[in-house]
């Protein structure tokens, strides 16, 4: 299921995937799968442990996003899709549970989202200023981004994940 999901969302996010080819599709689709790897922790028992995880990845997109050079708007409608792919497909599966506990499930996904997408603008913002910084506010043409560091980067949260969830189990 999710990985039918990170697909649908790669579709739908079309031609953002690669109007900037400074983060190769394959790395982007990498950190979706990571998001969704985190936030279905985050509506299960272990939701408080991996709090920190979701800021840290949510956080992460929206500097990736930064570099793959989009708006910050760009960053919530990315976001926004992932609530509406997870309501349509969690819908038959939430029908089938109590109405007290599907409702309960999927107000804590919306609580959940509505807090990555703050965290990613934050991050977004931070590369933003970053990146003006370091270069006396003018932008350079072509500024390549290092796609090995952002694997390697990917590769801490994912670790960072499975830390947490080994921990505590």
């Amino acid at each position: 299921m999710r990985d039918a999901m990170v697909s649908e969302w790669a579709d739908w996010l079309g031609d953002r995937m690669t109007a900037a080819p400074t983060i190769p599709r394959s790395t982007v689709e990498r950190e979706f799968r990571l998001l969704f790897d985190v936030m279905a922790e985050m509506v299960g028992p272990l939701r408080r442990e991996v709090n920190t995880v979701w800021f840290h990845v949510c956080e992460h997109y929206g500097r990736i996003a930064s570099a793959r050079g989009l708006a910050a708007g760009e960053v919530v409608e990315e976001l926004q899709f992932l609530r509406e792919l997870l309501i349509r497909n969690l819908a038959p599966v939430l029908v089938a549970m109590r109405a007290r506990q599907g409702m309960a499930i999927m107000l804590r996904l919306n609580r959940v989202i509505d807090k990555g997408v703050a965290v990613a603008v934050v991050g977004y913002t931070d590369a933003l200023v970053a990146t003006l910084f370091s270069q006396n506010g003018v932008p350079l043409d072509g500024a390549e981004h290092d796609v090995a560091e952002v694997e390697r980067q990917i590769e801490v949260l994912e670790q960072e994940l499975q830390a947490v969830s080994t921990h505590v189990k």
